[in-house]
């Protein structure tokens, strides 16, 4: 009798220890997936004279909203595990200083030079010719 509450113990007792490991696995691969639907804002300050920064949304079906330091635009998006293809119209010439015509130009460049991406928590970072990284709006 002894053996066998020993064993029906060590039983119970291996099923709690693993019950919530698949919770917390699948937790955690909710953080790397890629975060389609949610705003991203650059990981920046605003530029002299404005309080704007770029943000840019993704949806599931490759719809991009990006917000640039002066103009709005829309694109194409391709996500996979951990490759990205961005595809942006080009920003009409806004009302908006040089200064920043030229970062909404350079920060097209960098979105449609980004070839990977990849998540840590609440931070995504596009890499390619430039590192681009957003943080996930939380509000």
């Amino acid at each position: 009798m002894f053996h066998f509450r020993r064993r029906a113990l060590g039983w119970i007792f291996a099923v709690l220890l693993a019950g919530p490991l698949p919770a917390a696995f699948g937790a955690r691969a909710a953080e790397q997936a890629f975060p389609f639907g949610s705003d991203l804002i650059l990981d920046s300050d605003p530029l002299y004279g404005s309080k704007r920064i770029p943000m840019i949304e993704i949806d599931d079906d490759g719809v991009a909203a990006i917000d640039l330091w002066c103009a709005s635009v829309h694109g194409q998006a391709t996500v996979g595990a951990n490759s990205i293809t961005i595809v942006a119209e080009p920003a009409d010439e806004a009302q908006c200083s040089p200064e920043r015509q030229a970062g909404d130009q350079n920060l097209l460049t960098a979105l449609s030079q980004a070839t990977n991406w990849r998540r840590d928590g609440e931070t995504v970072e596009l890499s390619g010719a430039t590192t681009l990284r957003f943080r996930l709006m939380t509000n």
